[in-house]
């Protein structure tokens, strides 16, 4: 059984950084996709930045590239998501999915956020002052 669980997140001011991490087990394979998720109130659910573990390619919204930086240990079967110059629109719940099959990340980490496999129970990230 796959379990993703977040941690890192909290009350950052503007301008500030946060990293999240998501600790991944049960997969039965080392290849996969792995990815953030955001939801913000009021707003529909998006992707943010996701890894495939085959190639190491990452994707990343335009709203964080350059701010942003996803990462994977494999030793530790930890993927992170560093995040630096957060604005109070990052402000989201932030959800650590995987997909089993890394072919599709791309398109279901920036398009079809419901075709991820598995996901992690969120963890809230707030960027006010």
């Amino acid at each position: 059984q796959v379990q993703l669980v977040e941690s890192g997140g909290g009350l950052v001011q503007p301008g500030g950084s946060l990293r999240l991490s998501c600790a991944a087990s049960g997969f039965t394979s080392d290849y996969y996709g792995i990815g953030w998720f955001r939801k913000a109130p009021g707003k529909e659910r998006e992707g943010v930045s996701c890894i495939s573990t085959s190639d190491g390619s990452t994707y990343y919204a335009d709203s964080v590239k350059g701010r942003f930086t996803i990462s994977r240990d494999n030793a530790k079967n930890t993927m992170y998501l560093q995040m630096n110059s957060l604005k109070p629109e990052d402000t989201a719940v932030y959800y650590c999915a995987a997909l089993l099959d890394p072919y599709y990340l791309q398109h279901r980490c920036m398009f079809w956020s419901d075709g991820m496999d598995y996901w992690g129970k969120g963890i809230l990230v707030t960027v006010s002052s």
